[in-house]
C-alpha cells in the first residue's frame, strides 16, 4: 500500500521494509504476487527503478515462493526496466536479468538434487513440435523450460510465449543471456530430454539462420557489382553467436553432432581471405577455444573424421588455420599498417616496406631490440602476445561493448592462429601420449598378471586382457586418425612459420611442437608423418641453402648469422651461413634424438646427416672417445665462428655425446637403427672422401665408437655391423678417413676387453674371440698408418689385460706374426715391442698350445730385414723363450699331452691324421723342434750378423737345454735340424757372390776379410759347422745308440770334406778344427761319465747343462739325473750299449778316407796357373796334418803300406806349397833365423809318430821304416831344391820385398835339416834292420847327402853341408860296419861308388869359397875337410880287404889329388901361405904315404893302389917345377905370384917328406920304379936354384939334403949292396 501512493519517500521506505521481510523469509506465495504486481505499477510509473529492481533480485533469490505467472511478470519487469532512458538503470537492470536467468536456472538444479534419488525414467519426448509439452517438467524445471525458450523467441524477433509484456529486446542481449545460460547450466540441458529438444529445435536454426549474412558476404565486393544488396555482416551479432557456438560445442557437442559439424565448417569459412579482418581475427579466437580442448577435438575426429561420409571437419580445421596462416602472409593486410607499434624505438615510417627492412638494419647493428616478428616474402608481421600458453584468453570475442568491428592491430590474428597450432599439438600429444602411456602400463600389468602361476581366475584375466586390447586397438586407431588428419595440415603451417620467425622464442616454439609430433608419430609407429617433420626440422636447420653466398646485412634475413664455413659436400660451393636459428633447429634436432631416439627408426639417418653438418660446419672434430670437441677446421679460410657461437660450442658438443649416450637406453632394434644410419652416413662420407685429400667429415665414425662405447653391456647385438664398417673404413685411401676408423676400432676392442661383462670374459670365450676378431682382421689391411693403430692396440691390449687373454692369445700373436718385412721400420719396431712384452711378461699366463705361435712369431722377427737390431734382439727372445721351456719344462710337457691327447681323440673321430709338425715326436719335443727349426732358418738370413747371432743360439741351446728332448727325438735334431741346415749353409757359400762390398750401409767400413757376401758367408759356415761338431762329440752317447749314427757320421764327414776343400781358407781351416773336434773322443762315453752302475743303482751326478742352472719360480730345477740313468730313461730299462769296437773302428777309417780326401785334394798342386789359383794357407795344412797323429791312434792297426804312401803323398804336398806374400810376413822367420814353421814341425810329428808306432809295433810294420827314410830324405833334398808346386813361379823371400811376388817359397833349410837329424837319428836306431838293409836306405842316405855335399859353397845355406858332413860322418860310422857285414851278399855294392862319388864332390868342389869368408872361417872348414880324411883313414883304409878294389883305387886317388895342392886363385897376396889347405894336403899325404908304405901290406893289390899313387904324385910334382922353372925364366926381375910361389914350395916340401918317407919303410916295399921316378926329379930341383925367392930356396935346400942318401959310387956299388 505504501508503495502504491508512489511517493517517493514512502515507496522508498517501503521497499526497504518489504526487501526485509523478504529475506527473513517470511513472504507467502500470494504475497509475493501482490508484490510483483504492486512493483510492476511502480515501474510503469518508472519510480524507485533501482530500488525495483533490487527488490524483485531479492524476493527471488531468498526463496523461491515466486514461479510460474508471477516470475514471468518479475522477469519482465526486469526486461522493461532494462530498456529504460536512463543509463544506470538499464545497466543496473541488465545485471538484475542475468542474475534472474541465473537464479531460475540455480532453482532447477537444487530441485534437481532433491528429487535426484526418486527420479523416474524420463519419458522419451515425442518429435512433435508442441513446445508446451512440458507436463512433464517439475515445477522450477518447467519456469526454466518457458524462460529459455522465449528469449529463443525473443532472439530470433519472434513473440514470447511466457514473458508476457516485453515491449523490446535486442539481440545482442539475448544472445548474451543465451549463452550465460548454455555455459552455466549445461547439466539442466543434457538432464532434462525438453531442453535438449530445445536446443535441437531452437537454438541451433536460430544461430545458424543469424550467421547468413556473414557466410554470404565477400569483402570487397562493390555493391554495384551485385543487383541486391548484401546484408552486411554486424560485429556485435557475429562476434556473440560465435560465443554462442564455443559453448555449445563445448558443452553440447554430444547432443548436436550434426549441427556441429555444420558450425565447426561455418567457423572454418570465416577464416577465408575474402572475409572481413575482424570476422576473421574473432573465428580464430574461437577456433583457440576448441583447439585447447583435446578430448573435444578427439570426439571431432572419431565423429566426423572418422565416419565414411562425413567431412573430415578436424583435417578442415587444421588445414584452415594453415591457410589462414598463409593468406596472411600473401595478403598485405587491410588494416591499418601505421597501426604497428614501433617499439622499436626508432623512427619507423608507417609503410611496410620500411617496416620490413628496419628491424633487420637494427638487427644487424645490434644495440636496439627488434620486435619479435614473422617475416616471410616481403610481409613483415608482428608477433603479439595474446594469451598464455594453453588457454584461449579472447580479445574481440570478450568485446561485448562494442558496436563497430574494431580495428584489428597487425599480428593478431597471425599471432592468435600461431597459439592455436601450438596449443592443437600440445593438447593432441599431451592427451595422446598420456592414453598411451596409461595403456602401456596397463597391458604391462595386464601381462605380469597372465604370467603368473595359473589361478583360478585365470580365465577372467585373459579375458580382461582381450577386453584391454580391444579398447586399446579402438583408442589406438583414433590416435593415427588425428595425428593423419592434422599432421600434414600443421607441418605446412609449422614449417611456413618456422621459415618466417625472427624471434627465437616464436621458433623455439615452432621446433618444440615439431619435435613433439615427430616423437608422437614415432611412438604411434606413423612413420611417414614421422619422418616429415623430421625432415622439416632438418631442413629449417639449413635454411640459409648449401649455395647461398655471403648474406650482406641489408638482405632478408633478419637472423643473426652466428657461424659460416665450408658446406660438405662433394664440390663445395659458396659458403654456409648458420644462423641462431640454425643453431636452435638443431638444439630440437639434439632433444629429438635423446629423448625420442627409440622412436626414430629409420629417420635416424635425417637426424644424423644434419647433426654431421652441423658438426662439420662449426668444425668439432672428434676426441678421444669419440666425442666431438671444438677444433678449428683446417680448410677453408672461409670458416668463422662468432664469439655467441664459440661460447655455445662445448654445449652443443656435450648434447652431442649425450645423446650417443643414452642410446644405452634404446632397445635393440632401435639401437641397430641408429647403428644402421650411422654406418650409412659414414658411407656416404666415405664416398665423398675419395679420390681427394679433402679433410673428410668424422661425425659417423666418431659417434660409431661413442655408441660402441656406451653399449658395452649388450655390444654383441651389434658388434659385428660395427666393426664390419669400421675395418671398411680402415681401407679408406684418406688417410685421415681412416686413421679414425682405425682410432674407433682399436678403442672399441680395448674398451670391450676391459668392460666388465656380464657373465665375465674369462668364462665366455666366444664373446673374447669375437671382441679381438677385428684386431685380426686388421692385418689384411696394407696401409702402414692403420697397422700402428693395430699393433699399439695390441700393446695396450697386452699392458692392460695381458693376463687374462686366454684363448684370445692366438689372435693376438697372429696380429703380431702378419707384420711383413716390407711395412715400414716404425711397424715392426711396434710390432716388436708387443713381442718383447709378451716374451717377457707373458708366457707364463698364455695356454702352453699358443707357446709354437710365439716361436713362430719371434723366427719371423728374425727374418725382417728393415732394421738390424730386431732381427738381432728376437733371436735372443727366443734364447729367452727357450730358457723358459727349460724352467717349465715339465708343467708344459704335462699341459701339452692333455692337449694332445684331447686332439688326438678328436682326430681319431673324424677318421683323419693328427697334423701338426715334427708329428711322431711327443709334443713337448715338437715345441722345441719348431724352435730349433726357427734359429735354423734364421742361419740362412742373408744378414751376416743375424746369422752369426742365430747359429750361436741354436747352437747353445741345443747344448744347454738338448738334454731334455726324448731320445728317440735327436734322431730329428741331426737329420731335420743340423743336417738340414749345413746344407743350406753349404749351398749359400758355395753359390755367394765375389763382389766386393764397398761399405755396411752408412759409413760403416767393413773389415777387408768380410767385403763380400762370399766371406760373409764363409763366417757362417764356420760356425755351423763347428756348433754341429761341438753337439757330435759333446752328445756323442745320445747319438751313438741312435741306429743310423754311422751315416749321420758319414754325412758330418762329407759336410766336413766339403768345407775344407772349399776355396776359402776361414772355412777349410775351421773344417779342420772341427775334424780335430770329432776325432777328439776317446771313446764312445765320455769317461768321466762312463756308468759303471747299472741305473738301477742311480749314482746321480748333477750335470749342470750349459752354463745355466735353470731355476724357475724360486723351485730349483736341477738337472741330476746321471748319464747312466738318462741313458736308461732313453733305451727303457737295459742298460745302455757301448757300442762294440768294430764299428768304432768303421767310424775311424771313415774319417781316415776323409782326411785322406781333404789332403790329397788340398796339396796337390794346381794344373794351370793365374792370378785366381786357389792354395791353401799354411794354417790349414798345418791343422791338416796336426790332425793325423790323433787319427792314426785310432786306426794303427789296420794301417797298411798303401796307407803310408797316400799319406806320404799328402805330406810332400803339404810342404811344397807356397806361402801367399801377404801372409809371408806372419809365416816366415826372417831370413837370418833358422826356424821352422809349425806346417814343418807337424810333418815331421807326423813322421815321428809312425816311426815310434812302428817301433813298437809287430814285425810286419817294420817293413815301413824305409818308406819313412824315404820321406824324410825326400825333405832333406828340399835344402839345395826346394819343392816345385806345379807350375807356380815363386820367389826367394830374399826378393820378396814389397810382396813384388804373389807367391812367396819358403826357406826349407830348416825344415830339411831337422828331417836330417831325424834320418840320423833313425838310422842309428835301426841300421841293422833288415828291411833298412835291403832297401839300400844307407846308399840313398849318401845319395841323397852328396847333394849339398857336393855343392858346399852353393848350398843356400852354409850351415846345411856342415850338417851334411857331420852327418854323413855319423850315419858312416853306424853304417860301415854294417856294410862289411853284408859285404858277401851285395846288398851294398851300389853303395860304394856312390860314397866314392861323394867324398870327391866335396873334398874337391867346383864351388869356390865367398870372397867374404874369414881366415878364421877358412881354417874351420878345413878342420872339417881334415875330419872326412881321417874318417877315411880309420874307417875305410884299414878295412881294405872288405872293400871293393875300384873303391880303394878311388880313395887313392883322392887322396893323392888332396896331398898336391891346387891352388885357390882368388887368393890374396898376404893370405897365401894361410889360404893353401896345408894342414889338409898334409893329412891327405901323410894318410897316402901311410897306406901306401904300411908294414901291414896283406896284399899284393894293395901295395900296388900306394905305388900308383905315388907315381902320380911325383909325376904331379916334376910338372910344378917344370913350370915354376919356365915362368921364372920369363918373368925376369919380376917376382912370381904368391900363389905359384906358395906351391913351389909345398911340392917341396912333399918331396923332403916322400923321401924321408921312403927311408923309413922297409926296402922290399918300395918298388924300383918309385926310386928312379924320386931320384929323376934331382936335375929339376937343380934348376930351381936359380929362382930369386928366399922361400923357395930355403925349400929347396931342405928337399936337396936328402939326395945325399943317394949320392953313391956307380954301379960296382951297387952290387956291392948297401949297409
Amino acid at each position: 500500500m505504501g508503495c502504491g501512493t508512489k511517493e517517493p519517500k514512502i515507496t522508498q521506505l517501503c521497499l526497504a521494509a518489504i526487501q526485509r521481510l523478504m529475506s527473513h523469509e517470511v513472504v507467502s506465495e500470494a504475497a509475493a504476487g501482490n508484490i510483483i504486481n504492486m512493483l510492476w505499477q511502480l515501474m510503469e510509473n518508472s519510480l524507485e527503478e533501482l530500488k525495483l529492481l533490487q527488490t524483485v533480485l531479492v524476493l527471488l533469490t531468498t526463496n523461491t515462493v515466486v514461479h510460474d505467472e508471477a516470475l514471468s511478470k518479475a522477469i519482465v519487469l526486469c526486461f522493461r526496466l532494462h530498456f529504460t532512458k536512463d543509463n544506470i538503470t538499464n545497466n543496473t537492470a541488465a545485471a538484475t536479468v542475468r542474475q534472474v536467468v541465473t537464479v531460475v536456472f540455480e532453482r532447477v538444479v537444487a530441485e534437481d538434487e532433491r528429487y535426484k534419488d526418486t527420479i523416474d525414467q524420463p519419458v522419451a519426448v515425442q518429435g512433435n513440435s508442441n513446445r508446451r509439452s512440458v507436463s512433464t517438467l517439475k515445477p522450477c524445471a518447467k519456469d526454466a523450460y518457458m524462460l529459455f525458450q522465449d528469449l529463443c523467441q525473443l532472439v530470433n524477433a519472434d513473440a514470447p510465449y511466457w514473458l508476457v509484456g516485453m515491449t523490446e529486446m535486442t539481440r545482442t542481449f539475448g544472445l548474451e543471456l543465451l549463452e550465460s545460460v548454455l555455459n552455466d547450466f549445461p547439466q539442466v540441458f543434457l538432464q532434462h530430454q525438453e531442453f535438449s529438444f530445445l536446443l535441437k529445435e531452437r537454438v541451433c536454426p536460430l544461430v545458424i539462420k543469424l550467421f547468413s549474412p556473414n557466410i554470404k558476404f565477400r569483402q570487397g565486393s562493390s555493391t554495384s557489382s551485385s543487383p541486391a544488396p548484401v546484408e552486411k555482416p554486424y560485429f556485435p551479432i557475429c562476434m556473440r553467436l560465435l560465443r554462442v557456438v564455443s559453448v555449445l560445442i563445448k558443452q553440447f557437442y554430444s547432443l548436436l553432432v550434426t549441427e556441429c559439424e555444420i558450425f565447426l565448417s561455418l567457423l572454418v569459412k570465416f577464416l577465408d581471405a575474402d572475409k572481413p579482418q575482424w570476422l576473421r581475427a574473432v573465428a580464430v579466437e574461437s577456433i583457440h577455444r576448441l583447439c585447447v580442448q583435446p578430448q573435444l577435438l578427439r570426439s571431432f575426429c572419431q565423429s566426423y573424421d572418422m565416419k565414411q561420409h562425413s567431412t573430415k571437419v578436424f583435417r578442415d580445421i587444421v588445414n584452415a588455420l594453415g591457410s589462414f596462416i598463409q593468406s596472411l602472409f600473401l595478403v598485405p593486410s587491410t588494416g591499418n599498417t601505421s597501426a604497428t607499434p614501433n617499439q622499436t624505438g626508432s623512427n619507423a615510417s608507417g609503410n611496410t616496406g620500411s617496416a620490413q627492412t628496419n628491424p633487420g638494419v637494427l638487427g644487424m647493428g645490434g644495440g636496439a631490440t627488434v620486435l619479435p616478428a614473422f617475416e616471410y616474402r616481403g610481409t613483415w608481421i608482428p608477433i603479439l602476445n595474446v594469451t598464455v600458453q594453453g588457454s584461449a584468453k579472447a580479445t574481440y570475442l570478450e568485446m561485448l561493448d562494442k558496436v563497430e568491428p574494431p580495428t584489428i592491430p597487425e599480428g593478431y590474428a597471425m599471432s592468435v592462429a600461431f597459439h592455436c597450432l601450438l596449443d592443437l599439438v600440445r593438447g593432441i600429444t599431451t592427451m595422446i601420449e598420456g592414453e598411451l602411456g596409461e595403456a602401456e602400463t596397463v597391458s604391462q600389468t595386464a601381462t605380469e598378471t597372465t604370467s603368473l602361476p595359473a589361478q583360478s581366475s585365470e580365465q577372467q584375466d585373459s579375458q580382461s586382457v582381450s577386453d584391454q586390447s580391444e579398447k586399446e586397438l579402438v583408442s589406438r586407431a583414433v590416435w593415427e586418425e588425428m595425428v593423419n588428419a592434422c599432421w600434414c595440415g600443421l607441418l605446412a603451417a609449422l614449417s611456413l612459420l618456422l621459415d618466417a620467425s625472427t624471434d627465437e622464442a616464436a621458433t623455439e616454439n615452432i621446433l618444440k611442437a615439431e619435435l613433439t609430433m615427430a616423437a608422437l608419430c614415432g611412438r604411434l609407429g606413423l612413420v611417414t608423418s614421422r619422418d616429415a617433420f623430421i625432415t622439416a626440422i632438418c631442413k629449417a636447420y639449413s635454411i640459409q641453402g648449401q649455395n647461398v653466398q655471403m648474406i650482406s646485412p641489408s638482405s632478408e634475413s633478419h637472423q643473426q648469422v652466428v657461424a659460416v664455413g665450408q658446406p660438405l659436400a662433394l664440390q663445395p660451393q659458396g659458403t654456409v651461413m648458420l644462423t641462431s636459428k640454425n643453431i636452435q633447429c638443431m638444439r630440437t634436432l639434439l632433444n629429438l634424438a635423446h629423448c625420442h631416439g627409440a622412436v626414430l627408426g629409420t629417420s635416424w639417418q635425417l637426424v644424423l646427416a644434419t647433426l654431421q653438418h652441423l658438426v662439420w660446419i662449426l668444425g668439432l672434430k672428434p676426441g678421444v672417445g669419440g666425442a666431438l670437441k671444438p677444433g678449428r677446421a683446417v680448410e677453408g679460410p672461409s670458416t668463422v665462428l662468432t664469439t655467441a657461437v664459440m661460447t655455445d660450442l662445448p654445449v652443443i658438443s656435450n648434447i652431442l655425446s649425450r645423446l650417443f649416450e643414452s642410446s644405452q637406453y634404446l632397445d635393440d632394434v632401435s639401437l641397430h637403427h641408429l647403428i644402421n644410419a650411422l654406418c650409412s652416413l659414414s658411407l656416404e662420407a666415405m664416398d665423398m672422401a675419395y679420390g681427394n685429400n679433402k679433410e673428410p667429415s668424422l661425425f659417423a665414425v666418431a659417434k660409431l665408437l661413442e655408441t660402441g662405447l656406451v653399449n658395452m653391456h649388450r655390444i654383441e647385438i651389434l658388434w659385428r655391423p660395427l666393426t664390419g664398417h669400421l675395418l671398411e673404413v680402415c681401407q679408406h685411401p684418406n688417410s685421415r678417413m681412416r686413421e679414425w676408423g682405425a682410432e674407433a676400432l682399436t678403442s672399441l676392442i680395448k674398451a670391450g676387453l676391459t668392460f666388465s661383462h656380464d657373465p665375465p670374459l674369462s668364462q665366455n670365450q666366444r664373446l673374447q674371440l669375437l671382441l679381438l676378431n677385428p684386431l685380426k682382421e686388421l692385418s689384411n689391411i696394407s696401409h702402414p698408418d692403420i697397422r700402428i693403430k693395430q699393433l699399439e692396440c695390441v700393446l695396450q691390449i697386452l699392458q692392460s689385460q695381458g693376463d687374462s687373454l686366454g684363448p684370445g692369445w692366438p689372435l693376438v700373436l697372429g696380429v703380431m706374426g702378419a707384420i711383413r718385412s716390407d711395412q715400414g721400420e716404425s711397424l715392426i719396431r711396434t710390432a716388436f715391442q708387443c713381442l718383447q712384452l709378451v716374451v717377457t711378461d707373458f708366457l707364463p699366463t698364455m695356454p702352453c698350445t699358443c707357446l709354437q705361435i710365439v716361436v713362430e712369431v719371434a723366427g719371423s722377427f728374425g727374418l725382417h730385414n728393415q732394421e738390424l737390431n730386431i732381427s738381432l734382439t728376437s733371436i735372443g727372445l727366443l734364447w729367452n723363450i727357450s730358457d723358459y721351456f727349460f724352467q717349465r719344462g715339465e708343467i708344459i710337457e704335462k699341459e701339452l699331452n692333455k692337449e694332445e691327447a684331447v686332439l688326438q681323440k678328436q682326430a681319431e673321430e673324424k677318421g683323419v691324421m693328427l697334423n701338426r709338425p715334427f708329428h711322431p715326436a711327443p709334443p713337448f719335443d715338437c715345441l722345441w723342434l719348431c724352435l730349433y727349426a726357427k734359429l735354423g732358418e734364421l742361419c740362412v738370413d742373408p744378414r751376416p750378423a743375424v746369422r752369426k747371432s742365430a747359429g750361436q743360439t741354436l747352437f747353445s741351446t741345443i747344448g744347454a737345454h738338448g738334454t731334455l728332448l726324448q731320445h728317440s727325438t735327436w734322431h730329428t735334431v741331426i737329420w731335420k735340424v743340423l743336417f738340414h741346415l749345413l746344407d743350406r749353409v753349404r749351398e749359400s757359400s758355395t753359390t755367394a757372390d765375389k763382389e766386393k762390398i764397398e761399405s755396411g750401409g752408412g759409413n760403416i767400413l767393413i773389415h777387408h776379410s768380410r767385403d763380400t757376401a762370399e766371406k760373409q758367408w764363409a763366417e757362417t759356415w764356420v760356425l755351423t759347422l763347428a756348433g754341429v761338431a761341438r753337439i757330435f762329440n759333446t752328445r756323442r752317447y745320445l747319438l751313438q745308440p741312435l741306429g743310423d749314427f754311422s751315416q749321420a757320421w758319414d754325412v758330418l764327414l762329407d759336410h766336413i770334406q766339403s768345407a775344407a776343400l772349399s776355396k776359402n781358407n776361414e772355412v777349410s781351416l775351421a773344417a779342420l778344427k772341427s775334424f780335430q773336434e770329432i776325432l777328439q773322443i776317446v771313446s764312445p762315453v765320455r769317461d768321466s761319465e762312463k756308468p759303471d752302475t747299472p741305473p738301477a743303482i742311480n749314482v746321480s751326478v748333477p750335470v749342470v747343462v750349459g752354463t745355466t742352472t735353470a731355476t724357475s719360480l724360486g723351485r730349483s730345477f736341477m738337472r741330476t739325473d746321471s748319464i747312466g740313468e738318462r741313458l736308461g730313461r732313453y733305451n727303457g730299462s737295459e742298460p745302455p750299449v757301448i757300442t762294440d769296437e768294430i764299428e768304432d773302428l768303421n767310424l775311424w777309417w771313415a774319417a781316415w778316407n776323409s782326411w785322406y780326401r781333404i789332403g790329397s785334394e788340398s796339396t796337390r798342386p794346381p794344373i794351370t796357373c793365374d792370378k785366381l789359383t786357389f792354395i791353401p794357407s799354411q794354417p790349414f795344412l798345418t791343422a791338416l796334418i796336426q790332425i793325423f797323429p790323433a787319427l792314426y791312434q785310432h786306426i794303427k792297426t789296420g794301417f797298411s803300406m798303401d796307407d803310408l804312401q797316400k799319406l806320404g803323398v799328402i805330406l810332400h804336398g803339404a810342404v811344397s806349397v807356397p806361402i801367399s806374400s801377404d801372409a809371408s810376413p806372419f809365416i816366415l822367420p826372417s831370413y837370418t833365423e833358422a826356424v821352422l814353421t809349425s806346417l814343418q814341425e807337424a810333418v815331421l810329428t807326423a813322421l815321428d809318430v809312425l816311426q815310434k808306432a812302428i817301433c813298437v809295433g809287430s814285425e810286419s810294420m817294420q817293413i815301413m821304416y824305409p818308406a819313412i827314410f824315404d820321406q824324410l830324405l825326400a825333405f832333406v833334398e828340399f835344402s839345395c831344391k826346394p819343392p816345385q808346386y806345379g807350375q807356380l813361379e815363386t820367389k826367394h823371400i830374399a826378393n820378396a820385398k814389397y810382396n813384388q811376388a804373389e807367391w812367396v817359397a819358403l826357406n826349407y833349410v830348416p825344415f830339411a835339416e831337422r828331417s836330417l837329424e831325424v834320418v840320423v837319428d833313425l838310422y842309428q836306431k835301426t841300421a841293422c834292420h833288415k828291411a833298412v838293409v835291403t832297401e839300400k836306405v844307407l846308399q840313398n842316405i849318401i845319395k841323397t847327402l852328396r847333394i849339398p855335399l857336393s855343392l858346399k859353397y852353393s848350398c843356400p845355406s852354409e850351415s846345411t853341408w856342415k850338417l851334411a858332413v857331420s852327418s854323413l860322418l855319423k850315419v858312416l860310422s853306424i853304417g860301415l860296419p854294417v856294410a862289411r857285414q853284408h859285404a858277401s851278399s851285395g846288398k851294398f855294392d851300389s853303395m860304394w861308388p856312390e860314397l866314392a862319388n861323394t867324398f870327391e864332390d866335396f873334398l874337391f868342389t867346383k864351388s869356390t869359397p865367398p870372397d867374404n869368408l874369414s881366415i878364421q872361417e877358412f881354417q874351420k872348414n878345413e878342420s872339417i875337410d881334415v875330419e872326412v880324411v881321417q874318417l877315411i883313414s880309420t874307417e875305410i883304409l884299414p878295412y881294405a880287404n872288405f872293400i871293393p878294389k875300384e873303391f880303394v883305387g878311388q880313395i887313392m886317388t883322392m887322396l893323392n889329388k888332396g896331398s898336391i895342392h891346387s891352388q885357390s886363385s882368388s887368393f890374396t897376396e898376404a893370405e897365401i901361405d894361410i889360404r893353401m889347405r896345408e894342414e889338409f894336403s898334409k893329412v891327405c899325404f901323410e894318410t897316402l904315404l901311410q897306406f901306401s908304405f904300411s908294414n901291414k901290406v896283406t896284399t899284393p893289390q894293395e901295395g900296388y893302389i900306394s905305388r900308383m899313387a905315388l907315381s902320380v904324385l911325383l909325376k904331379r910334382s916334376q910338372d910344378v917345377l917344370h913350370r915354376y922353372i919356365e915362368d921364372e925364366r920369363l918373368s925376369g926381375k919380376c917376382p912370381l905370384p904368391r900363389q905359384q910361389v906358395t906351391e913351389i914350395i909345398f911340392v917341396l916340401k912333399a918331396v923332403s917328406t916322400l923321401i924321408d918317407s921312403l927311408k923309413k919303410t922297409q926296402p922290399e916295399n918300395v918298388d924300383a920304379n918309385t926310386w928312379a921316378q924320386v931320384i929323376a926329379l934331382y936335375p929339376t930341383l937343380v934348376e930351381c936354384i936359380t929362382c930369386s925367392s928366399s922361400e923357395v930356396c930355403s925349400a929347396l935346400k931342405e928337399a936337396l939334403v936328402p939326395f945325399k942318401d943317394f949320392m953313391h959310387p956307380p954301379a960296382s956299388k951297387v952290387q956291392n949292396g948297401e949297409s
